[in-house]
């Protein structure tokens, strides 16, 4: 006998509300079950089995309770689309246009909001909550009904209209990233280094194992005396200060009269294996130093150092002031860590077990893969930097715009293993840079505070990797004059924001003053339109020295022109 309209809603309610209640269950056991030790992308697990996880019982019973309200509000909506436009995963009106499309995207948001609930519920320590809760984005942001063919209504649209074209297009798309080894972020087909990135015009005038030093030509007529040199990160290739004209920092440092070097790092192989962090200091950064007050003849110079580079500089203006030395006037760091204490999600990553694993690997000789790092910063933010383009390229055919900064992002370096312990242990791990006598760097007891230097310290306000409080803290731990600007955006987007694109804003406290945290600088912090280059540039000039006529030439001395720039390390690709 057929039921009647209520008797079978009744009935599908019923057989709802069990099933949502047996998920629920499921949900639980899976977080309880979760192993640690896989949380991170593209990071080994070194057994670190969760213990046993409790929760907080009133969050549980507040949680359990909004999701059977919100699936049984969901369920009532029968075959009408659910609203699901507050995911941009799933604004295309094709979703909303297919209603079972529009409530698988529905209840996968359900889902979702409940799961990372159910990680800030969970009782312990906030290590292992944040360990836990990177853990689930992940699993969720790989579960979203639009990362597959068969749920995805807009991809399912294209298709149709393509008559399958987009199809083949995405198959075509697979084969080529397979054979390149990543993911494509950006039509990499367009850009080529020293062609149309990496274009300011000047000359290498010295190279050794780790890297060559890059002399750009003056473009006017008068110089400062004191020249100005760029660190970069030995993690990610140079150009991201020089990606095309209107974009570069480095071409904006040379128009503003600074006689200008950077430093390129040479792509390590097999041949640079066993290369320390020691190695990087005295045969890199330092020599560096070395090498642009030789070719300048000037006495002392000024230097900047980004992300990476920056606590490289750091350290090795330290290990020349235990030396007596003090060949930079002023330094500037860009998103730099030097105190560890902050550095936001990827602490997930870091304990003595992960760092054990690490040393045993490599500590002693081996290579980090450039594509490792890279895929794990990706998966820091996995649905703008890892699904948005399966979806993209794969589901839709489509051919990710032109972009010279995810261009540079794709193009990858390796690093020295026994570098990478050493940096793993003794920042990330033991914080011990900031700590005075703790660390020993080519034969010298790190202490910060022997420098006697002004810097200018910058953060990103939105930055994933280096947290706006741990940009900030470096203002606590160096001695002497320091200025601190906040950026909007993040990591790179909040640096690379040249004052010509009138983007962003960024903030400075007129009064100077630097209280203990970042919280509390803000308050008394005034938001400006627009870049900080120009705060910056004027900051610099002032530390910069009289103006002399600019050189006619490159080098000096035994330090020739070697080839133009960009040189040949940029080029070597992991």
């Amino acid at each position: 006998m057929t039921q009647s309209p209520p008797e079978f809603w009744t009935q599908a309610a019923q057989q709802f509300q069990q099933s949502m209640t047996e998920g629920w269950s499921k949900a639980l056991q899976s977080i309880q079950n979760m192993d640690l030790g896989q949380a991170g992308a593209n990071f080994p697990s070194v057994g670190k089995k969760a213990p046993e996880i409790n929760f907080s019982q009133e969050k549980l019973q507040a949680l359990q309770q909004q999701y059977m309200q919100d699936a049984l509000a969901l369920f009532s909506q029968g075959m009408t689309a659910p609203d699901t436009k507050g995911d941009k995963r799933f604004a295309h009106d094709s979703w909303a246009a297919n209603p079972v499309a529009a409530y698988s995207a529905a209840v996968y948001m359900l889902n979702a909001r409940t799961m990372m609930g159910l990680a800030d519920a969970v009782d312990a320590d906030a290590k292992t909550r944040s360990r836990i809760r990177f853990a689930i984005e992940q699993w969720m942001a790989a579960a979203a009904p639009s990362n597959f063919m068969a749920f995805n209504a807009e991809a399912q649209k294209k298709a149709i209209e393509t008559k399958g074209e987009s199809i083949a297009k995405g198959v075509q798309n697979l084969l080529n990233d397979i054979k390149q080894g990543h993911v494509s972020m950006t039509d990499e087909s367009l850009f080529e280094v020293g062609k149309n990135v990496a274009t300011t015009e000047g000359a290498v005038v010295f190279e050794n194992e780790l890297f060559q030093l890059i002399e750009y030509k003056p473009l006017t007529a008068k110089v400062y005396e004191k020249p100005f040199l760029m660190v970069p990160p030995c993690i990610n290739k140079f150009y991201i200060l020089d990606l095309q004209p209107e974009n570069s920092l480095v071409r904006y440092a040379v128009e503003q009269g600074h006689r200008t070097f950077v430093v390129s790092w040479r792509n390590p192989d097999a041949s640079l294996a066993a290369k320390t962090w020691d190695n990087y200091i005295e045969d890199a950064v330092i020599k560096a130093i070395g090498v642009t007050q030789e070719v300048t003849g000037a006495k002392t110079i000024n230097a900047l150092g980004f992300c990476v580079g920056g606590t490289m500089l750091t350290t090795a203006l330290a290990v020349l002031a235990a030396r007596g030395e003090k060949p930079v006037d002023s330094a500037t760091l860009l998103t730099t860590l030097l105190d560890f204490t902050d550095t936001g999600i990827l602490d997930v990553f870091i304990d003595e077990a992960f760092v054990q694993y690490r040393e045993k690997e490599m500590g002693k000789g081996g290579l980090m893969k450039g594509q490792d790092l890279a895929s794990t910063f990706s998966f820091l933010r996995p649905n703008d930097l890892v699904w948005n383009y399966v979806v993209g390229n794969y589901l839709k055919g489509e051919t990710p715009p032109p972009f010279d900064l995810l261009y540079w992002n794709s193009d990858s370096t390796n690093l020295p293993g026994p570098y990478y312990a050493w940096y793993l242990r003794n920042t990330y791990l033991e914080n011990n840079l900031i700590k005075p006598g703790k660390a020993t760097v080519c034969g010298e007891k790190i202490d910060f505070g022997k420098m006697d230097l002004p810097f200018y310290i910058y953060g990103s306000r939105e930055d994933h990797i280096v947290p706006i409080g741990g940009s900030y803290a470096s203002t606590q731990v160096l001695p002497g004059k320091k200025r601190f600007v906040m950026g909007a955006s993040g990591h790179i987007a909040g640096v690379i924001n040249p004052p010509a694109k009138k983007k962003r804003s960024h903030w400075i406290r007129a009064d100077g003053k630097l209280p203990k945290s970042q919280d509390e600088w803000l308050k008394g912090a005034t938001e400006h339109p627009g870049s900080w280059w120009t705060d910056w540039s004027q900051w610099l000039k002032t530390q910069a020295g009289k103006q002399i006529p600019a050189p006619k030439t490159y080098g000096k001395g035994k330090h020739k022109a070697i080839e133009a720039a960009p040189g040949s390390y940029v080029k070597a690709r992991a």
